[in-house]
């Protein structure tokens, strides 16, 4: 309960001065992520199911969500993705207030990624 209780206060805190960017997930490539990191906030499962290449699961629901962060580079750019783009905004926002210089939530989320793949 106390890291939810934080958690969403860092999320409160962070929405009305949020450093973060976005693009849409069809945007993005893997050269983008040739000098930072691929994060995938969907849950274990999830991420066991279909994953973007390359992309590290840090689950936005586990208690250690913000602990995982705290080894990566806060230099290099991050890039954030989840089902459909609601818990990476969240994530984007509580890594801008964590220090990290470059945040950039991919729209859409995997599913809209998979839409476009089956087209």
């Amino acid at each position: 309960m106390r890291f939810s209780g934080t958690l969403l206060l860092l999320c409160s805190l962070t929405l009305g001065c949020a450093q973060s960017k976005s693009k849409h997930i069809t945007e993005f490539s893997q050269k983008d992520i040739k000098e930072g990191i691929l994060i995938d906030v969907r849950t274990p499962q999830e991420f066991e199911a279909g994953h973007l290449e390359n992309a590290v699961n840090i689950d936005w629901f586990a208690n250690d969500f913000i602990e995982k962060f705290e080894t990566l580079d806060k230099e290099k750019p991050v890039y954030v993705y989840c089902k459909m783009g609601g818990r990476s905004t969240k994530a984007a926002h509580v890594l801008d207030s964590l220090g990290f210089e470059k945040v950039i939530d991919l729209e859409g989320g995997y599913d809209a990624f998979i839409a476009i793949e089956r087209n």
